[in-house]
Parts: C-alpha cells; sequence; structure tokens
C-alpha cells in the first residue's frame, strides 16, 4: 500500500507508517504558517517537534514547544500549529483512535478558505 502526502498553503505532510488505530505523520509548516484550528472526533494526536519553534494552541490556550518537546492533543480538542519564525518546523504527528482518515477534520477557522 503506497503511503499518503500531500502539499498544502501552509507546507506539506506525508505519512511515515500507519496500521490498525494509529497513523504517523511528518509534518512541514513554512515560515509563517499555520493550520486550519480543527477538532477530531475519531482520534487524538501527539506532537513532536523535530525542528523549529512550534505555536500551539489547545482549546483556545496557546503553548510553545521546541524541538525535543511534544504536546496531546485529546479527542475533541480544538487546535492548531503555527510557525512564527523564519526556520521551518517540523513535526512528527502520531495519530491514536477509531479513524484516522482525512475526513475527520472540523475546520473552526482556517486562513486559506477551505472548509470541513
Amino acid at each position: 500500500m503506497a503511503l499518503e502526502s500531500a502539499e498544502r498553503p501552509w507546507g506539506s505532510w506525508h505519512v511515515l507508517d500507519e496500521g490498525q488505530g494509529y497513523k504517523v505523520k511528518r509534518i512541514n509548516v513554512s515560515p509563517g504558517c499555520r493550520l486550519s484550528y480543527q477538532t477530531h472526533a475519531h482520534r487524538s494526536e501527539h506532537w513532536v517537534v523535530i525542528q523549529g519553534v512550534a505555536t500551539c494552541v489547545l482549546d483556545g490556550d496557546t503553548v510553545v514547544r521546541e524541538a525535543g518537546q511534544s504536546i496531546d492533543v485529546p479527542t475533541g480538542a480544538a487546535h492548531r500549529i503555527s510557525n512564527a519564525h523564519a526556520d521551518e518546523l517540523v513535526i512528527i504527528e502520531v495519530q491514536r483512535g477509531s479513524y484516522t482518515g482525512e475526513d475527520d477534520i472540523v475546520r473552526l477557522e482556517d486562513d486559506y478558505g477551505r472548509q470541513g
């Protein structure tokens, strides 16, 4: 099975591994960009910052994480990753749950006009 990847207005993501109840992604966030503020009904996420500095919003609270640090996103929590710095941000995201498909995204805010 071929692993998914996609270019996005904010950077890109690449699936590194997936199986029953989990998916592992590498997420690259370009300088000055951010992902949509979103929730997931069927999965939690664990983010590990590999390179750069991540500004994370989790249920309205802002937390900054640097390389080697991590943050947990519970199922249903509103969340967003931003890169407010000049260097690329690289995160490893571990998704766990009954469903890890890309259509399990509810966008609350999006800088690029995407719905869903």
